[in-house]
């Protein structure tokens, strides 16, 4: 490609998106500052090139969460403002955000299957009423009743007043609950394991988290939470390599 004569159409074509994402990524910040010809025309440069090559691997991507997606942004709109030195630190630390993350899902993983082995969740064996319980759990009472509703839980009534009272298998299975919501995993998929663990008692936690089925409809990156980290992963390091070679050009 001849970079003395790059264009739009042409940084769109070897980044793979369409050139009015090219103007909006110019428009938003993430390349550095195009230089106008006479005619007004832009001289895109080669930097700009590889700046686009640096955003579209932190923005193209699913997004885990609004910590990761702010982290993203910030290597972008630092390397674009020409502090290279700042980007690369800043995208070692998205690496290890991330990797946080993963660890986090990976290990709430592990412990949910050691429950669905037999292993205690709670020990609790004094029955709770619903506020008494979001209290003990640390969970509002609407988060309670939304997952009662949406068929995470089956909760007992009290015969004579209906009152629900939370034992120490619901409550044991409340806190599973709470600890994959926190580790990143949808309702979506909760609800998809706990399905699959009611008909086998064998069924590969792990697997069934991060496997939707093909009744789910609309899925989103937290239905998939396992590949969607180890994607990101993957993602971040590319992007760690992209601001190496940036920094290397200016030397």
């Amino acid at each position: 490609m001849p970079y003395n004569r790059l264009s739009a159409a042409k940084i769109a074509k070897a980044v793979g998106c369409h050139p009015n994402t090219v103007r909006l990524y110019e428009q938003w910040g993430f390349l550095p500052p195009i230089p106008r010809a006479p005619n007004g025309y832009r001289l895109y440069k080669p930097e700009h090139l590889d700046q686009m090559r640096l955003a579209r691997a932190a923005l193209n991507t699913p997004w885990p969460g609004r910590a990761v997606r702010r982290s993203g942004l910030e290597i972008v709109t630092i390397s674009a403002s020409g502090d290279l030195g700042a980007a690369l630190e800043k995208a070692y630390r998205h690496l290890a955000l991330i990797q946080s993350e993963r660890a986090l899902a990976e290990t709430t993983a592990q412990l949910v299957s050691r429950w669905a082995q037999g292993i205690p969740a709670d020990s609790t064996r004094k029955s709770l009423r619903i506020g008494d319980a979001a209290a003990y759990l640390q969970v509002s009472v609407d988060q309670l009743r939304g997952w009662e509703r949406n068929g995470l839980l089956e909760v007992p009534r009290n015969p004579q007043n209906g009152y629900r009272l939370f034992g120490a298998s619901e409550l044991a299975r409340v806190r599973i609950i709470r600890m994959l919501r926190n580790a990143g995993y949808s309702l979506m998929s909760i609800l998809r394991m706990l399905n699959q663990l009611n008909r086998d008692q064998n069924t590969d936690v792990r697997q069934s988290l991060d496997t939707p089925t093909a009744d789910e409809g609309v899925q989103h990156a937290t239905d998939q939470w396992l590949t969607t980290l180890q994607a990101v992963e993957t993602r971040a390091r590319e992007i760690i390599v992209l601001c190496e070679e940036r920094l290397q050009k200016k030397q």
